[in-house]
């Protein structure tokens, strides 16, 4: 119920937002100066800009506050309430500033977050990588056997349809060439349908290995499911309801996990730097 409850508001809140930027300059154009009506603008702009902005120039990562953003919100919240609310005495006018302020606090320390992610059992260092079966994007099988042999990066991500896990990739494969020096196998895997898979695999053009987690089968055996993760509505785009919780594991060459990242916040994800630190720190 929970994550129904994160998709349907991941869905909703941006659009919400853009919709009271609108509306707040419209009312401040056509009505006299108020206040709550430009703190709330404050808000719903700031709010609307970061989601355009993500999807536009996608970022690997972001810290764990938006602390940019969330200063704007937090001065356009006390202008609507403290000038909108009180000076100009209608404190039920600034109700819909309160909502997008509740709003941005509930993206930040509810709809961020995974939870039991550091109860994994599965995904520990000193244990062995799991004998798994994937598909490549023609639906052959591919087992991770397969990897054994040279240091390997496995990194799970959501679909096409997450900038942030796009970002990531693109800064993985900016390293393609440290990668290749050190003779990792570089594979990623996302429970997104086949053809999607292929049109990613064929942006980059790289000898790196796009995989498809049919069923979130792996994403299950190893404790990273995540039930109704995708955002209502993207299921038009040919998505599945249910996806995976971004992870990246590094194997040794006899596929010892070495290293493992199970972020607890979508949004903050290692760098890269540190990967190739972490390979060239142990003996792989």
């Amino acid at each position: 119920m929970t994550n129904i409850l994160k998709s349907a508001f991941i869905s909703l809140f941006p659009v919400v937002a853009l919709y009271f930027a609108i509306d707040s300059v419209v009312h401040l154009i056509n009505h006299e100066v108020s206040y709550r009506y430009i703190g709330r603008l404050i808000i719903a702009l700031t709010i609307a800009f970061f989601f355009i902005k993500i999807f536009i120039k996608p970022v690997a990562r972001t810290d764990s506050n938006l602390k940019v953003y969330t200063l704007p919100i937090t001065i356009g919240f006390l202008v609507s309430i403290i000038s909108g609310g009180i000076f100009e005495n209608d404190i039920n006018g600034s109700l819909p500033s309160v909502g997008l302020f509740l709003g941005w606090v509930l993206y930040i320390k509810w709809y961020s977050l995974f939870d039991h992610r550091k109860s994994n059992e599965v995904i520990k260092i000193g244990n062995q990588f799991p004998d798994v079966n994937l598909q490549d994007s023609d639906k052959n099988t591919v087992n991770t056997s397969k990897f054994i042999g040279n240091p390997s990066i496995f990194l799970f991500y959501r679909g096409n349809w997450c900038p942030l896990c796009m970002a990531q990739i693109k800064e993985i494969a900016s390293q393609y060439k440290e990668l290749e020096k050190r003779n990792v196998n570089t594979v990623f895997i996302s429970p997104q349908p086949h053809k999607h898979t292929k049109s990613l695999a064929k942006k980059f053009d790289l000898n790196f290995n796009f995989l498809v987690d049919q069923g979130n089968e792996v994403a299950k055996k190893l404790n990273i499911f995540a039930k109704n993760g995708l955002p209502m509505g993207f299921q038009t785009l040919g998505y599945d309801s249910d996806t995976v919780m971004p992870t990246v594991i590094i194997t040794d060459k006899k596929g010892e996990i070495i290293f493992a990242d199970l972020t607890n916040n979508y949004r903050v994800r290692p760098e890269p730097e540190t990967f190739l630190k972490i390979l060239d720190t142990r003996d792989i």
